[in-house]
């Protein structure tokens, strides 16, 4: 009986863990749709130990993140309307998760044109909720 109640316990845990990622992974597009590109990045761990990887290579910590996702993304027509799809949110123990998925940004040509592909984060649980830690985006 213990270990059904402790096997309940943990899929409880886990489906709470994977709801609240899905839930900021909502609010960063979100705030990214209203062209908040500061709010988008508190789902960020602010760390120098952050990593995005992308076709122009390694990123390594928050600030250079943020300078990336600006001048790349500095307009709100650059910035386009962004969608994510094929979500698959993976359990990598109690405070951390894998997430797979899609990305499609809607943009004018003046903006950049549509945009799309497949991406994998690395979340961690902290005091302040679930942020990444290792983005990778193709």
């Amino acid at each position: 009986m213990r270990l059904l109640v402790l096997c309940l316990l943990a899929a409880s845990s886990l489906l709470r863990a994977q709801d609240e990622v899905a839930t900021t992974l909502q609010k960063q597009a979100e705030a990214w749709n209203r062209g908040a590109l500061e709010e988008f990045m508190t789902t960020y761990m602010d760390s120098p130990d952050i990593t995005f990887t992308g076709r122009a290579g390694v990123t390594h910590g928050y600030k250079p993140v943020l300078e990336r996702y600006r001048k790349n993304y500095g307009t709100p027509e650059a910035m386009g309307t962004l969608r994510y799809s094929e979500l698959e949110v993976r359990s990598l123990g109690p405070e951390s998760a894998l997430v797979l998925g899609r990305f499609d940004l809607t943009r004018t040509q003046a903006g950049g044109g549509n945009a799309s592909g497949h991406f994998t984060l690395v979340f961690r649980k902290t005091a302040k909720g679930w942020k990444i830690i290792h983005d990778h985006t193709s």
